[in-house]
Parts: C-alpha cells; sequence; structure tokens
C-alpha cells in the first residue's frame, strides 16, 4: 500500500508483486475523512504486507528508507518546520494508520534521500560557519523518488546501464525540479533547503535574491508569514499571469495575451537556464528526461526547453514529440544526446525502497 499525503490531498494504491496497480484512490479531504478512507480502503484492499509513505523532507538524519517506529516518528517530528505543508500531515496519516491497524508495517521513503550524495561544493551554503555548526542548513533537494525512478527507467529505454550514463531529469509539474544524474547518483539539483529555490513553478517564486526578501520585510514592511504565503502560493506563474495553469498560459500567449506570454518567457527562460547548470555540473550529457504532469504532457515544454541546446545536437523529433504517450524517446533515432519522456511513478519507487527494506 502507497500513501502520498499532500497539504490538502491523498493518494493511495495498492500494488501487488511486479508493479501491477489494483488499486488506487484520491481525495481531497480534512483529518476526520481521511481516516474514514482510509478504513474503507484497508477492508476492501483485504491482507496488506507493508505501507510505503512518501514523506517530503528527511532532513540529515535519513537518508535511506527506513521503518517507521516510535523513535523514527519522534525524529521526524522534528522536521516539522522544514516542510510545514507536507511533513506534519504525513505524520498524522501514519498514525492515524496505526490506529487502525497497529501491527502492520509503515515504511518512510523520502524525497530527500537521493540527494544525500550532493557534493560538498553543491549541497553547502556560502553562510557563517557558526550558522552551519548550529544549524543543519545545507541544500537538501526534493523530487527525489521522481528523480531516482526517471533515471532508472530512461536507462532501461536507452538500453544501458545507469551507471554509464549522465542524465539530466526534470520533474516539472505544480513543483518543479532539476537533477544532474551521474551513474545514477543525484550531484546537483535546483531545489534547496527548502522546495522554494530553483525554477519558478505554478504558484511558487523559485530563487529570488535574498536581498529583495530582506528589503521587502525591513523596508516594505512585509510580515515574514505574509511574504512565505506570497512566495510559495501567489507567485509564480500565477503572479506573471494571473492562472497557476501552464496549459492555460500557453494558450493564453498563443492568442497574443501579453501576461501569459511575459509569464512562459520567464518560466521558459529560468528552465533553460538552469538546464544548462546541470549540464555543467555532469561535464556532459547522454539525454534530457523529462517527468511530471507538465514534462509528460506539453510536447511544446519539451521542444522550447531542447532548442538552444541544438548545438550539442540535443532536439526532439517533431512526430515523436507530440504523438503517443507512455514512457518513449521523443529525439530521433539514435540522437546523442537523447530526449526522454517518462510517467513519473513515485508509487513504483517507494514500492522498491520498502522490498528492498524488507527483503521481499
Amino acid at each position: 500500500m502507497v500513501i502520498n499525503r499532500g497539504s490538502s490531498s491523498l493518494k493511495v494504491s495498492l500494488v501487488a508483486e511486479g508493479a501491477e496497480e489494483l488499486r488506487r484512490q484520491s481525495h481531497d479531504t480534512g483529518p476526520g475523512a481521511i481516516t474514514g478512507m482510509l478504513a474503507a480502503f484497508l477492508e476492501e484492499a483485504g491482507a496488506v504486507d507493508a505501507v510505503g509513505h512518501r514523506i517530503v523532507h528527511g532532513g540529515a538524519a535519513f537518508t535511506d528508507a527506513v521503518v517507521i517506529d516510535e523513535s523514527t516518528e519522534e525524529a521526524l517530528a522534528t522536521l516539522a518546520d522544514f516542510a510545514p505543508l507536507h511533513n506534519p500531515a504525513s505524520l498524522g496519516v501514519v498514525r492515524q494508520l496505526r490506529a487502525l491497524a497497529p501491527r502492520l508495517t509503515q515504511v518512510a521513503c523520502f524525497d530527500t534521500s537521493f540527494h544525500a550524495t550532493l557534493p560538498a561544493a553543491a549541497s553547502t551554503y556560502a553562510v557563517p560557519a557558526e550558522w552551519r555548526a548550529r544549524w543543519p542548513i545545507r541544500r537538501f533537494g526534493f523530487h527525489g523518488l521522481s528523480h531516482r525512478w526517471s533515471s532508472r527507467r530512461a536507462a532501461e529505454l536507452l538500453g544501458r546501464p545507469v551507471e554509464e550514463l549522465s542524465l539530466v531529469t526534470a520533474h516539472i509539474g505544480a513543483g518543479a525540479s532539476l537533477c544532474a544524474v551521474a551513474a545514477g547518483r543525484s550531484v546537483d539539483t535546483t531545489m534547496g533547503f527548502t522546495p522554494l529555490e530553483g525554477l519558478v513553478m505554478a504558484t511558487r517564486s523559485g530563487s529570488v535574491d535574498p536581498g529583495l526578501v530582506l528589503w521587502l520585510v525591513h523596508t516594505g514592511g512585509l510580515d515574514p508569514d505574509d511574504l512565505h504565503n506570497a512566495l510559495e502560493r501567489r507567485s509564480g506563474l500565477l503572479g506573471l499571469s494571473g492562472t497557476a495553469d501552464l496549459r492555460e498560459v500557453l494558450s493564453r500567449a498563443a492568442a497574443g495575451d501579453g501576461e501569459a506570454a511575459l509569464a512562459y518567457a520567464v518560466y521558459l527562460h529560468r528552465l533553460r537556464r538552469e538546464l544548462g547548470a546541470m549540464v555543467a555540473a555532469l561535464g556532459g550529457v547522454d539525454a534530457f528526461v523529462f517527468t511530471g504532469g507538465a514534462g509528460e504532457a506539453s510536447p511544446q515544454l519539451r521542444a522550447d526547453a531542447c532548442e538552444p541546446f541544438a548545438f550539442v545536437g540535443l532536439s526532439v523529433d517533431g512526430e515523436r514529440n507530440s504523438e503517443g504517450d507512455g514512457d518513449r524517446i521523443v529525439s530521433s533515432e539514435g540522437a546523442r544526446p537523447a530526449v526522454l519522456a517518462i510517467t513519473a511513478r513515485e508509487d513504483l519507487e517507494i514500492v522498491r525502497q520498502v522490498e528492498a527494506l524488507l527483503g521481499g
């Protein structure tokens, strides 16, 4: 059983041996309703061997999947401030599930753990040493479950061991991040201490000058809580165009809407710039891998993102890129670097980690 608790939603699936998905359910509900949904799901599911939870932030302590016991839960509770919209909600589901099925083994799988391999040069912020000694200040990175899955799946499609490849994986949905994957290991990524750093996203600003943030507090008089809410929920595509939906932005831009055109230009500029940064971190690239809602579904975004890299031979094939669905290569036959579109399957990555941990 795989549980993905978002800030205001719950996705639950039941996966059998061989990665066969038996059931899937999703709800946008409050805690009380979630308890009822979990109870009904468990009753209909029958015998469940284990539950894997997607936990957004594992901090510095959790670099692999772990069975959730009392000490683990206490440690995770201390990380609530690092991901206040996600970690407390996920722990709430852990407790609700324990009340419903006390003997059921629950496992935490972390979005941050894939990035535990970041070299010090990529994970360290240039801030005072006493800050780094007092607090766990570093670049953690996120979407690790998706980046790990898509890099391994890309290797399968390319017919080569992931250990031989240098890949840039692009998880582009409401939240968005890139990862430089060398020999199956994360060596750089765009998100940092929180999921706010990096690319322009649906409602998040992505990276902004920290001096601007300080100016808004000290000179603009903004309350830190209001500023946090604005950067997380009222910025990005929404702040630039009035909509957080990339499809609507593209449609309006094509129809001559100036705000939408600017929003897409800003979004695309940051994406291209950070793609280049990931290539530099790798020292070369075998493939760009697009995943996540927009990464999988938008041929235009893939084509536009790749356009500046034509000088190294990277481009999409028009027909392959615009037709078909599912996991596939969307660049020309035999082209290197290649371009791939891969369906995000964080649930299957969680299953893989749970089975590895429990010896299944």
